[in-house]
């Protein structure tokens, strides 16, 4: 029973089972206090007022707008609660690396590690792109801006299941990823998979747009494949190589 209930919790059922169901939406700021029922009486059902329609993808990009430092993004992040995944997940994972990086890499969503930890890439995953970036001279961990890389992702939440984000989520969050890149102004974007090449290219199939540059918000935009990926792929790591050797020749260029 202990195993079944850390699955539930694991999986995002972390409140109990009411007896009918509530519009979290639709609640005042402050709920009313429940009434006293006798003994084996019927449950008094709950009466809520429909809330009025707000435009998640709007407030959004007023909230990132109007953020005008990093840390001020990341609390902005943390405090908007019109995202359904947030509710499922136990961090806001923001970034990690250093911010004055000229390499800013775009995952696409936490895992399990991630979720737990609060910073992207630090599972299995993470420690092969830590591998991967060691190979063209570039740490997350760097005091310089030209040997460091600032790592972020499209979603800050992780998914249940780890699954792909709807395109409502992903209309949502975009416009603070968007905001993202302009604050940390990196001269490179690395985008990691199929999510962050549909955020900031508006398409998909990482096989084909891999290798390639790109340009996106006036930066240089290289698509790879995620280390997951490479993970269950390692055929793929030659390319993968190839694309950090591009990265590494472009910072060259522009030094």
């Amino acid at each position: 029973m202990r195993a079944l209930l850390e699955w539930q919790v694991e999986m995002g059922a972390t409140e109990a089972i009411l007896d009918t169901p509530v519009d979290r939406y639709a609640l005042a700021d402050e709920a009313p206090k429940a009434a006293k029922r006798t003994p084996n009486a019927p449950p008094t059902p709950v009466v809520v007022t429909p809330a009025p329609n707000i435009d998640a993808v709007a407030a959004a990009r007023e909230v990132a707008g109007a953020a005008t430092d990093l840390a001020g993004l990341h609390m902005a992040m943390a405090a908007f609660e019109m995202c359904e995944l947030k509710k499922g997940a136990r961090n806001t994972v923001f970034s990690d690396g250093n911010p004055n990086a000229q390499v800013m890499i775009i995952g696409e969503a936490p895992g399990r590690d991630e979720d737990i930890q609060g910073k992207p890439f630090v599972g299995r995953a993470g420690q092969l792109l830590d591998k991967m970036l060691a190979a063209i001279g570039l740490a997350r961990d760097a005091e310089k801006a030209e040997s460091s890389v600032y790592i972020s992702n499209v979603l800050p939440w992780r998914p249940p299941q780890n699954r792909e984000p709807t395109p409502a989520e992903m209309a949502m969050l975009v416009p603070f990823l968007e905001r993202h890149i302009e604050l940390a102004a990196p001269k490179i974007l690395v985008a990691m998979g199929n999510t962050p090449c549909q955020a900031l290219l508006g398409r998909r199939g990482i096989t084909r747009l891999r290798g390639n540059w790109t340009q996106v918000h006036d930066l240089p935009v290289m698509a790879m494949f995620h280390p997951a990926y490479l993970l269950r792929n390692p055929a793929a790591k030659r390319e993968a190589w190839a694309d950090l050797l591009e990265i590494k020749a472009k910072l060259r260029e522009g030094s």
